[in-house]
This record gives structure tokens, sequence and C-alpha cells, in this order.
């Protein structure tokens, strides 16, 4: 992506976050939001952000093993201080965390093919553990929405997703025609992403993190809710958060923010949880995010590699990440 094409895309996430929290905000009793706020429980919010810390290991062994999938002998603790650094440049950067996980490893002396390739598996395998947690809910979900169009869109994005994993794993089923026909560079990703899927060794640990990993989430959420006295059951955490996390990981705004207000609020508001109470929650959430990204500040500040670094550089390989075809 050239600079001025970026730096729109940019400019338009920008917009997209700040215009949907200025609507929530307009049509928001703003004291009775900041009273919400203040009035947290200190013991749940911490627990929010000991949650969200704990889950970073779980990312990490995640990647961990898509890495070795990809034969990258990547060392766990060396892997950690990567994803933790990610996740403070996730805060300041747009896609800064895909870019610094780039830059790194390629210090690291792992080629361009592993290194992006792990970033899109890692995405992909995210996306697919979402859409099982999503389907587990259905049974539950479905009482729960009024709107049939939504039920609409949630399935067709299940089905989607299905369809991209059986394609996937069953690749080299395909008539050798329907392979020639692709570009060269699709099914070499495709190989790379897949591989982690097939390996026989540590696929049900895979798996089981992924899940895990937005099991945190939820768990987060619920705590929070708690900490509001927002009348909020594990059950409905379970159901409805993840349609949350799922709103929040379509790439149109900064950090989520804005998307995830908005999708929460809505989602709260199926069990009968105030507006305010759901953006309250939704903005500790954020916020306990970025505490964990000011931790993995403090990491990049000790940092070896931070000497050498270039954003131009590690720019350039979140460009590559973004135009892989998988």
């Amino acid at each position: 992506m050239k600079r001025p094409a970026k730096a729109l895309a940019t400019l338009a996430k920008f917009a997209v976050s700040i215009g949907i929290l200025v609507l929530l905000l307009r049509s928001q009793d703003l004291s009775s939001l900041k009273a919400d706020l203040l009035a947290v429980k200190l013991n749940m919010l911490a627990l929010a952000v000991l949650l969200l810390f704990a889950q970073t290991f779980i990312l990490c062994h995640r990647w961990i093993l898509i890495l070795r999938a990809m034969s990258v002998p990547l060392g766990w603790l060396a892997g950690w201080r990567i994803l933790i650094i990610s996740t403070f440049f996730n805060q300041v950067l747009p896609a800064g965390g895909d870019a610094v996980r780039i830059w790194m490893l390629r210090r690291n002396g792992v080629q361009w093919s592993q290194t992006i390739g792990s970033i899109v598996a890692d995405r992909f395998l995210a996306l697919l553990a979402l859409g099982a947690v999503i389907l587990a809910g259905m049974p539950f979900l479905l009482p729960r929405i009024r709107d049939n169009s939504l039920v609409f869109a949630i399935v067709i994005v299940l089905v989607f997703a299905c369809f991209g994993l059986v394609a996937l794993v069953t690749l080299e089923r395909w008539p050798s025609r329907m392979i020639a026909a692709l570009p060269a560079r699709v099914v070499e990703f495709a190989m790379l992403v897949r591989a982690p899927l097939l390996a026989a060794e540590g696929r049900g640990m895979l798996i089981a993190a992924a899940i895990v990993i937005n099991l945190i989430m939820v768990t987060a959420c619920y705590v929070l809710a708690i900490g509001l006295d927002a009348p909020l059951s594990p059950l409905d955490a379970f159901v409805l958060v993840p349609l949350v996390i799922l709103s929040s990981a379509v790439p149109i705004s900064i950090g989520g923010w804005g998307v995830r207000e908005g999708a929460m609020v809505a989602a709260l508001g199926l069990v009968g949880i105030a507006s305010d109470k759901a953006l309250a929650i939704s903005v500790l959430l954020g916020l306990s995010g970025l505490i964990v990204g000011l931790f993995g500040g403090l990491v990049w500040l000790v940092a070896p590699e931070r000497a050498s670094f270039s954003k131009v550089r590690a720019g350039a390989g979140a460009e590559r990440t973004d135009a892989a075809p998988v």
C-alpha cells in the first residue's frame, strides 16, 4: 500500500472510531457514564487487567505453536517479549502490533514467508476459534435476538468461516486444474496457514489455546460487569461478548475503539442492560487493554532491538501482511 493510500486508510479508521464514539456519547447521560466509570470496584478492574495480562501468555503459546508448525524454532521467552511489545504498538500505531511482530521476527532471522504466514495464520485461527465459540452459543443466542436480519448476518459469517476452513484443509484434494488457476502466492500462503491445522503435534493444544483466549475476554467483560453492578449473567456474557469481539476485529477503526463500544451497547441491550452500563463496560475493557499495552511499552524500553528500530521498515512489513492473500 502506497503512503498516501495508507494515510487515507488511517484517517478513515480514526474517523470511524471518533464518529461512533461521538454518536454514542451524544445519546448518553454523560454524568451517569462518568459516575459508572468512577464507581467501578477497583478489585474487579484489577482482576480484568490481570486476566488480559494472563491472556498474553496464551496468545504467545498459540503463536509459538504456529511457528513450530512452520519449522520456526523461536524460543518461548523471545516470543512472549515480541508479543507483549506488539500490544503496546497496537495502542500507539495503526496496525503497529503486526508491523513490530514482523520486524522483530525478521531481526531473529525468520524468512519473510514464514514471518508473514505466521501472522496471517494467527489471525485466521483466532477467527476460527471465535466462530466456534459463537456457534456453541447459538442455541442460547437465537431466543435473545428479535431481528431476523442480524441472525441471518451471523449465520452467513459462520457459513463462510466453515467453508473457508474446509477449503483450506482439503486443498491438496482439489483438482490440479483448479489449483493451477490460483495465483502461486495464494497457494503458498494457504499451505503455510494450513500447516498448524494439520500438524500432528500440538494441534489440540493450539485449538484449545485459541478458544481459551476468547473465553478470557468473555470473563474479563463479566468481571467488569460485576464491578459495575450490571445484571450480566455468565451465560449472557458467553453468548453475547463473542459477537462484540467479532465486531471489533473488523479492521475499520483504531484498536477497535468505537466499533467495540457500539457493539457492546447493542449486544448487552438484548438482555436489558442499560446503554450507559454497557458503554462503561466497553470503555473499561479498552482501558484494561491499554494498561497491558503500557506494560509492553516498558518491555520495549529495555528491548535490545529498540536501538535499531525503524518505523518505516516495520511499516513495510505490515504492508506485506495487509497484502497477504489469505
